[in-house]
Order: structure tokens, then C-alpha cells, then sequence
């Protein structure tokens, strides 16, 4: 009887007629919720379009009416912010809610598991593909494991459980081929669980009315199916995606960048070169900034950074893909061979006051992910050079890495990034640029990449360099 109630109520929180899918999940999340075995996990996966939001957004005010707990968590605070909008609901990144940072005798900063004192909380972890094995940086140079933490985290609490919601067509984390956080097998035999999972695949009538779902489910079927089917993509019908010339790209980058609402807009790249490209032609032609670096830049941090925040403050460090935005640049100097900028910068998905920092800006068009093991390597060296009058290496090294220069922030600027940084944000502008030069160019890896790109457009979708052939 308080199972049907509970669906029931589900169901008129949901809003919309289901289909037979949704229909099944709200039955699997109404056992969720009132079960009493062990460790439950429920994995939700769900292409674009097909209502996984609108389920879990019914379940979040569903869980607070029958006054449970409900936690939001998400990979990055971008993907936080979006889950906090559609649930309605406060939602923190996974780093902030279940690590605090300490600091060892050796001077290293590292990240502890924080206890867990939830009682019967259930756990929304949204953007869960980006969820890896080694994808938590816990300090210089050790690595643990995001996933792993995740989940002595939560059911290290009373009678906590977790729901796992995700994209099976979107990217996986960095260095694998799949996501191990959506594989229900791998959770399972890794894990001491007790689980279930379900995929929706139908998309919903009302998605593809839009242009960008309609697309986005062109390019998933022809993931799935292996075969290629040319043209890709179907612009003609739709408002919202456009393939662009090159004479219009500046007038459109003016319209989305040069009113400086950098939060609406977001150039999509396949590569850091590329979008370096982007990031020098936005800054000088559109924002008319000719210095290195300029108060109102927006930047992306692409290391975790343990020294500039306090424990209180925003979780106690800054996390690799938090944004930044320049409020000050106080000073721009040369040491050790690399370049710095002390600066007061703000966390633009986080509340809390501006701050000071020091910026490394060697970083800043580079072609890589972050500033190379060797580099950082003779950064050290370098600084290593003012301390040799303490002879014992140990607690030369702990000097070392409170050095300032030390933990300088590594930043890239955020109007172009790569789609593995943009990942579980959403922006009502994107453009995405092609970063192939032939249709039959677009293999699978190609075909995910361009699926999780165009899938964080939410208003308007703009193709840049798309070859012929892929565009209908």
C-alpha cells in the first residue's frame, strides 16, 4: 500500500505522461527509497532528452515532502549548479562535501575523507560518467581514487543510500574507454552493493522538437549502431543549431562575448591548441585585452590547489575545472624562469568573498592539459635554490611547498576549452568547433566527443568548420 502511494505521488510530481521507461523507473526508485537492505544503489542511465532531469527533480521534492534527506552532489561546479537548478534543490561537488585538506609534517598538501554523519540520507550524484577511478588529484603527485572515496563516503553513514545518474553516450573520464561508475557490473563486483540498475532510452516527444536533442539522438543512434550515416546532422527544420560561415563566426562571437557575459556562451574545441586559438582571437578582438592577462578575465583552473583558501572557505582548496574570474591584477612578475601575477580572483560557481592568489600564467597557452611534469619539476629546483641553507632535505622540502611561487594557481582562460572541461556544464550559447576536415573522419571516439559537445548547448548551437558531408 506504501509503495502504490508512494509512486503515485511520483508520478504527480513527475508532471508529464510517462512512458513505459519512466514508468519503470519511478517503480524502481519508490523500492529505493523504501528499502532496508543493505548498501542500496540505483544506477539511472539516460541519453539526452529522454526526462532522466525531470525523474530525479520529481524524486528530490518527493524525498523532501517525506522529510528524507537528500544530498546533491555532482563532479564539478558547473555540473552542481546545473543539478541545483533543475531539482530545485542546494547541490555541492563531490570534492567539497566528502574531503577536507590537511596538511602533512613533509609540507604536503593532501585531502582526507571527512566523516559521513548523514542518517538515512539518500545520496543524487548527477554527471556520474565523469566519476573515474583516478580522477582525484589528492595532492602533487598522489592519486586516489574519486570513486572509490565516493563510496566508503556514503555508506560509511546510517542506512545511507545512493543513486548514480549519468550518460552512457557521453565521454568517459580521461584514459578510459568507459566509465566504470555507469558499468552496473563493475559497481557490483567491486563494491559489497546491493543494486539495480535501468537505462531510458526514448526520447521524449517534446525533445525533439528541439534541434539540439533531435540532433544529439541522430548522432547517439549512429554511435550505437557503428555505421556511419551521412549527413550527421539536420539544420534545415531547426532554429536552434546552425551551421557558420567563417565571415559570420566574429559578428556571432561579439554577440555571445562582447557584452562580457561570459556565463551564456562557451567556444567547444577538440583540442588545447585549438582552443588557445579561440582564447587569444576572443580576448583581443572581441574583449579588446592586450595584456597577458586582464582584470575581468575568466579563467579555468586546471590543477587542485590546496594552498590559497582556507579550510572554511569554499571546501578549503580549489578544485581542477573550477572557474575563476579576474577581479585584480595586482602585479605581473618574472621568477624561477616562469612568469606569476599576484591577483584577486573569485570561485564564480561557489558563494564567499574574492581572494588573493598567485597565478602562474606559463600555463595560461600552453598546449597541454597543465604545466608538464618537468616544467614543475625545474619550478621546484629553481625555488629549491633559496632554501639550500637548511641542510637537512626533509624540512627543506616542507619549506618548498609553502613556497607561494610553489603553489602558484594553474589556470587556462574559459572562453574556449576542450569538451572534456565543459563537461557537465550547460550554456544557452555554444559553438562547437568541427576539429575534423573530412565527414568520414568521424569515428566513434569522434562521434562521443560531438554528442557530449552539442549536448551542452541548451538555447542555441553553432557549428564551426564542419566538413561536407556532415551537415544536411
Amino acid at each position: 500500500m506504501l509503495r502504490e502511494q508512494l509512486y503515485n505521488q511520483l508520478a504527480e510530481e513527475f508532471g508529464h505522461d510517462p512512458t513505459e521507461g519512466q514508468k519503470a523507473v519511478m517503480r524502481h526508485l519508490t523500492a529505493f527509497v523504501l528499502t532496508d537492505k543493505p548498501n542500496p544503489l540505483y544506477l539511472l542511465k539516460g541519453y539526452a532528452g529522454t526526462g532522466k532531469t525531470s525523474l530525479i527533480g520529481a524524486l528530490v521534492r518527493q524525498l523532501r515532502q517525506m522529510r528524507r534527506r537528500v544530498v546533491l552532489l555532482a563532479p564539478t561546479g558547473r555540473a552542481a549548479k546545473v543539478l541545483s537548478s533543475y531539482s530545485g534543490y542546494p547541490a555541492k561537488t563531490i570534492h567539497r562535501n566528502i574531503y577536507m585538506r590537511s596538511m602533512g609534517a613533509d609540507g604536503q598538501y593532501r585531502v582526507n575523507l571527512i566523516e559521513n554523519k548523514f542518517k538515512r540520507a539518500v545520496f543524487i550524484v548527477d554527471e556520474a560518467s565523469m566519476v573515474g577511478e583516478g580522477s582525484n588529484d589528492a595532492g602533487q603527485f598522489v592519486q586516489r581514487s574519486l570513486l572509490d572515496d565516493l563510496m566508503t563516503y556514503v555508506y560509511s553513514g546510517e542506512a545511507c543510500s545512493m543513486i548514480l545518474v549519468g550518460d552512457h553516450a557521453q565521454l568517459p573520464p580521461v584514459g578510459v574507454d568507459e566509465s566504470p561508475t555507469l558499468d552496473i557490473d563493475y559497481l557490483t563486483t567491486t563494491y559489497p552493493l546491493t543494486a539495480a540498475s535501468f537505462e531510458l532510452t526514448e526520447v521524449m516527444r517534446q525533445s525533439l522538437e528541439s534541434g539540439i536533442l533531435y540532433n544529439a539522438t541522430r548522432i547517439r543512434l549512429s554511435l550505437l549502431s557503428d555505421e556511419l550515416q551521412l549527413p550527421l546532422i539536420e539544420t534545415a527544420s531547426f532554429t536552434d543549431i546552425h551551421p557558420i560561415q567563417p565571415d559570420e563566426f566574429e559578428d556571432l562571437l561579439y554577440t555571445a562575448f562582447g557584452r562580457h557575459d561570459f556565463e551564456s556562451s562557451i567556444v567547444i574545441c577538440r583540442s588545447n591548441k585549438k582552443a588557445n586559438l579561440f582564447n587569444q582571437a576572443i580576448r583581443s578582438r572581441i574583449l579588446g585585452y592586450d595584456e597577458e592577462i586582464n582584470a575581468g578575465d575568466l579563467l579555468m583552473v586546471v590543477k587542485n590547489n590546496y594552498f590559497w583558501l582556507e579550510p572554511g572557505e569554499a571546501g578549503g582548496f580549489i578544485a581542477n575545472g573550477d572557474i575563476v574570474a579576474v577581479n585584480r591584477i595586482n602585479r605581473v612578475e618574472e621568477m624561477y624562469g616562469f612568469r606569476f601575477a599576484d591577483a584577486e580572483v573569485s570561485l564564480i560557481d561557489y558563494e564567499g568573498a574574492p581572494f588573493q592568489v598567485k597565478l602562474l600564467l606559463d600555463t595560461l597557452m600552453i598546449d597541454g592539459p597543465s604545466l608538464p611534469f618537468q616544467d614543475f619539476q625545474k619550478l621546484s629546483a629553481a625555488i629549491e635554490e633559496d632554501y639550500l641553507d637548511i641542510p637537512e632535505r626533509r624540512k627543506r622540502l616542507a619549506k618548498i611547498r609553502t613556497n607561494p611561487y610553489y603553489n602558484a594557481l594553474q589556470i587556462k582562460f574559459s572562453y574556449a576549452l576542450t569538451c572534456h572541461k565543459t563537461q557537465g556544464g550547460q550554456w544557452p550559447t555554444v559553438f562547437v568547433d568541427a576539429g575534423i576536415a573530412q565527414a568520414d573522419a568521424a569515428d566513434s571516439s569522434y562521434l562521443r566527443w560531438l554528442y557530449t559537445a552539442a549536448t551542452r548547448a541548451t538555447q542555441q548551437l553553432y557549428l564551426i568548420h564542419f566538413p561536407d558531408g556532415l551537415i544536411g
